[in-house]
């Protein structure tokens, strides 16, 4: 289990996590939703030690990840993969290469098996075959399905999805969602996604949870968040612009209208 102890991080000035508590259950679906910039991300690279905290706990299977020295930690990351937004391929390595780099520096095999782990990997997500390409000569979403089979490939006990669906049509959005699904059946993961794609966090989690202004303000299974009597979050699942959450305005134009 994962457990999240009043979490707090800024960038300079400005406060982005403000007291996050958050516990993720074994074997459970958890999404983080919330608006553009609010934290999602912030807060999951948390999790995976990319980022240090500037106060607060994480414990990842009893262990607080935030005292552990980098060495420590690397032990750590061997028990998570991560799927970033756009995959975040190397453009100069092929899609075999991609999906064998996790493996190469946090699990080493040899190289026949790595081989074979890597196939296994690719066919899981519909890709059988393409090894030899580069990313260049892949679609988006293609991408994102490479950039998950390098996130399993070494078997990892937690996966974080960032935004799996971002910059996808809906039919291709929804072969991610069903490739998520998929994946926590066949592996019995525990997984944490993110993301402001409602259809997506309805389909896929198993609870949701709701960032807004540094800190977790609601947590629930997908129908109590669906008839949540909270405002905030009910403006933010409805997609309203009437409500507590403020929305940006741009300024005045300047100059004559033409």
């Amino acid at each position: 289990m994962i457990r999240v102890e009043q979490l707090y991080k800024s960038f300079g000035p400005k406060p982005v996590l403000q007291g996050v508590n958050l516990e993720i259950l074994d074997g459970e679906t958890l999404t983080v939703i919330g608006g553009s910039g609010c934290g999602k991300s912030v807060l999951i690279k948390h999790l995976v030690g990319l980022l240090r905290p500037e106060r607060g706990q994480i414990m990842v299977d009893g262990v607080d990840i935030t005292r552990l020295t980098e060495q420590e930690l690397t032990k750590v990351q061997g028990r998570f993969g991560y799927l970033f937004q756009g995959g975040a391929l190397f453009d100069s390595l092929t899609v075999g290469e991609n999906v064998a780099f996790g493996i190469r520096h946090l699990k080493p095999m040899p190289q026949f098996l790595l081989e074979r782990r890597v196939s296994e990997t690719l066919a899981m997500v519909g890709l059988s075959g393409v090894e030899p390409l580069k990313p260049a000569a892949l679609s988006g979403g293609m991408r994102k399905r490479v950039g998950l089979a390098r996130a399993i490939a070494y078997a990892p006990r937690y996966i974080l999805y960032d935004e799996p669906t971002t910059g996808l049509d809906p039919i291709m959005a929804d072969v991610i969602n069903e490739l998520i699904l998929d994946l926590q059946r066949r592996l019995k993961t525990t997984a944490i996604v993110v993301t402001h794609d409602m259809k997506s966090a309805y389909k896929v989690s198993n609870r949701l949870a709701m960032l807004y202004e540094g800190r977790i303000i609601q947590v629930g299974s997908p129908e109590e968040i669906q008839h949540t009597t909270n405002p905030v979050v009910r403006q933010f699942i409805t997609g309203s612009s009437v409500g507590p959450i403020k929305v940006p305005m741009a300024g005045p134009m300047s100059g004559k209208s033409q």
